[in-house]
């Protein structure tokens, strides 16, 4: 088990919260028609996406990221790179092939090698051929799907429903006719915050004309002219994949692990108990998120656990190696760093200044995360 799985709270420094902070609404509509696709409003193009039953397809995605994140020696960032944690920034390109919601294959393709996620029925394969290892693990049938340790959307789909999950008024949204992904005829449906106090510019969702699938994701940033993070088809078939794609057996001279074997670090379960449920302390109410303002301008302010502080300060400067939690921490203690150290009356810090998002990570261990400039997150520690 990982530093992320048993740290949960850390995740607020991931850069998928600049994404996941999207909120929209139906209300605002303006029709569009052109590339002989018939007229639709940004409301109806919701309900198609909602509709949508397109349970097979495979294609070719190329995603990028340019989230204002450190460089790293050996951690993402390289564009030839195969590894699933390289997605963070840089440009690279992907396969997919899906045949319902048990049979799914992702595959990140570099020029040293290739890492792959393989889900067929209940048995999940994690593979790289550049460290020659694969995970063998047993998820529950209802699992809809598996991630991807960077925790940011790799398909158009995934980064779609991050944005459209959350209806909040704070949101224009608009069509702005149609677009050709992987050669095919697309509307456009613009989402644009009516307030100025965010890094999110835009985000342009291009939606297949016919299957009415998500084909392309832009989320536009303050900062630059180009997408901060965009991931599209440039290629795609929506016919049932062959079965091959499924099915995974482990080359010679590949290390197998189990991944539903108990690690060192894996969370004990809380001993049985006959007293009823207690209240939460105050000191568990106090250490909850708090969530400070609405909409594109909210900031999500968390406290680290003791041990995950100390597990980033310690490591911070230390090479990552290849052992789970350590390397986890080694590589977050790193980007700790290099990042400037800050503080006013809330106290003082790391700040992460992103193209899409800030983050704090105060001395105390506090977390202030949110698409939107450092003096917001300031405000909100303060107030916290």
């Amino acid at each position: 088990m990982s530093f992320w799985s048993t740290h949960p709270k850390v995740r607020w420094m991931a850069p998928v919260a600049a994404v996941a902070v999207v909120a929209v609404t139906p209300y605002a509509v303006s029709a569009s028609a052109d590339s002989g696709l018939p007229s639709r409003t940004a409301a109806q193009l919701l309900a198609d996406v909602q509709r949508s039953d397109v349970a097979t397809m495979s294609g070719t995605i190329v995603e990028s990221a340019n989230l204002g994140l450190p460089s790293l020696p050996g951690i993402g960032g390289s564009n030839g790179s195969a590894d699933l944690t390289s997605l963070v920034s840089g440009s690279h390109t992907l396969r997919i092939w899906v045949d319902g919601p048990d049979r799914q294959r992702l595959a990140v393709v570099g020029d040293r090698g290739e890492s792959d996620l393989i889900r067929n029925g209940t048995t999940l394969w994690t593979w790289s051929s550049a460290t020659k290892t694969a995970t063998k693990r047993t998820i529950d049938a209802g699992d809809k799907k598996a991630s991807t340790p960077t925790a940011l959307p790799t398909t158009p789909q995934d980064a779609a429903g991050e944005a459209l999950k959350a209806i909040d008024p704070t949101t224009t949204v608009t069509t702005s006719g149609t677009a050709t992904v992987a050669g095919r005829a697309a509307y456009e449906l613009v989402l644009t915050p009516k307030t100025k106090a965010t890094r999110v510019a835009q985000v342009r969702i291009a939606i297949d004309g016919v299957k009415h699938v998500p084909l392309r994701v832009q989320v536009y940033s303050t900062q630059l002219a180009k997408p901060a993070f965009e991931v599209g088809f440039t290629a795609v078939d929506f016919g049932k994949p062959d079965a091959r794609q499924f099915a995974f057996t482990p080359a010679p001279g590949t290390t197998v692990k189990d991944g539903n074997a108990p690690t060192a670090d894996s969370p004990k379960a809380p001993a049985p108990t006959t007293k009823p449920p207690t209240k939460p302390s105050t000191k568990e109410l106090a250490d909850k998120p708090t969530v400070v303002g609405t909409g594109w301008s909210t900031v999500v302010v968390a406290k680290l656990p003791a041990d995950a502080l100390a597990g980033l300060t310690g490591a911070a400067g230390k090479a990552p190696t290849d052992k789970g939690s350590d390397q986890s921490s080694a590589q977050m203690g790193a980007i700790l760093k290099l990042l400037p150290k800050v503080s006013g009356a809330w106290g003082s810090g790391h700040l992460l200044s992103g193209t899409l998002f800030s983050a704090v990570l105060t001395d105390d261990g506090r977390v202030a995360i949110g698409a939107v400039a450092p003096a917001q997150l300031y405000a909100a520690l303060a107030a916290r």
